[in-house]
């Protein structure tokens, strides 16, 4: 009996194994197509910023302030951005604190896709670098 279900058990394993999916390469990418696959993947990303939102809790100017006094302080949301390589901070209401960390959000997505496309660009631009210096050989 054992002796009928080895040959059979490895004939299923081969057939299976030449039978699975081949894993193909990717078509190669042309510009266009970066362009394309970067625009239809930053499409849902707008608006974006770049910079940190920080929950933080400060004194305020009055001398005699209860919150302040008891250690408590006033709470208020900023945001940390850079321009011309400079730090600078701005105060975000709370009642806009969703919307600036959804722009920020997008941002970090955007950013992050950005760093994704440089690669793919540049293998696209030595792809049409190749294919202009065959056909002038030609």
């Amino acid at each position: 009996m054992h002796f009928y279900i080895f040959p059979l058990t490895c004939m299923y394993e081969l057939d299976y194994t030449y039978s699975m999916p081949t894993k193909s390469r990717p078509k190669p990418e042309s510009l266009a197509d970066v362009q394309r696959w970067l625009q239809q993947q930053t499409a849902n990303l707008w608006p974006a910023a770049l910079g940190s939102l920080n929950f933080r809790r400060s004194p305020c100017i009055r001398p005699n302030c209860p919150a302040c006094r008891s250690g408590e302080k006033h709470p208020s949301y900023v945001l940390y951005c850079r321009q011309q390589g400079r730090r600078f901070s701005l105060y975000v209401p709370e009642e806009l604190v969703p919307q600036v960390q959804r722009w920020l959000d997008n941002g970090r997505a955007l950013q992050e896709l950005l760093y994704q496309a440089a690669p793919r660009y540049v293998q696209a631009l030595k792809r049409e670098r190749d294919k202009a210096s065959k056909k002038a050989e030609d």
